[in-house]
């Protein structure tokens, strides 16, 4: 099946609507609000560390929120289960007040996958439905491009972290038949998810990768 890819919408309403102050203000006994304390939790055990994502507790952290929420079916609503025809869409579901992370639903329509990339800060993420395929690159720094290793099938429950850089170089993509629902943890604030996330790669041609 074809990709489309590459691109993505982003929905400016909910955006727009989502208090600054999301992660302490929503009753507890909200999914998205437990999520934010388990975060926030996970920062904690990282108190004075220069780069959280660096520590395995951290790590640990994540994963282990984001397998929890997206085992909850109350985490979204219809609407955030919304796609889009042009791209996958990501919804902004809620945004740390102090600017270590955002969080986001993605949902992609058959045919739909992502630019392939690495990050420009941590990430993580786990399949709330449907079906992913991920492909996953190695980087050549000598030749500045990033060849493909290995596909990978993600089904619900699948989670996923990785630390900034090249060494995560990866493309999500759902070659199904019908809508997937991913969810996502990025280390940026919530105004920056469009900008300050993907680090758009180079990739080899095939007669590269023969070569490599």
């Amino acid at each position: 099946m074809n990709h489309t890819t590459g691109s993505s919408t982003l929905d400016r309403s909910l955006t727009q609507a989502m208090p600054a102050s999301f992660s302490h203000a929503a009753s507890p006994d909200c999914a998205i609000a437990r999520l934010c304390l388990a975060l926030d939790a996970a920062f904690d055990t990282c108190d004075g560390a220069q780069d959280p994502s660096l520590r395995a507790s951290f790590a640990r952290g994540v994963r282990a929120a984001l397998a929890e929420a997206a085992a909850d079916p109350t985490l979204l609503t219809d609407a955030q289960r919304e796609g889009a025809a042009n791209g996958y869409r990501r919804h902004l579901l809620a945004a740390d007040p102090l600017g270590r992370y955002a969080i986001a639903a993605l949902v992609w329509m058959p045919g739909q996958a992502s630019a392939i990339h690495a990050h420009h800060t941590w990430c993580g993420y786990a399949v709330i439905d449907g079906t992913l395929t991920e492909t996953v690159y190695e980087w050549n720094p000598a030749s500045e491009y990033a060849a493909p290793l290995r596909d990978q099938s993600r089904k619900p429950g699948a989670v996923s972290f990785t630390r900034a850089g090249r060494t995560g170089i990866h493309r999500l993509g759902n070659s199904s038949g019908t809508a997937a629902v991913s969810l996502h943890i990025y280390g940026v604030p919530g105004e920056r998810i469009a900008s300050h996330v993907n680090d758009i790669v180079r990739i080899a041609d095939s007669a590269q990768a023969l070569l490599a």
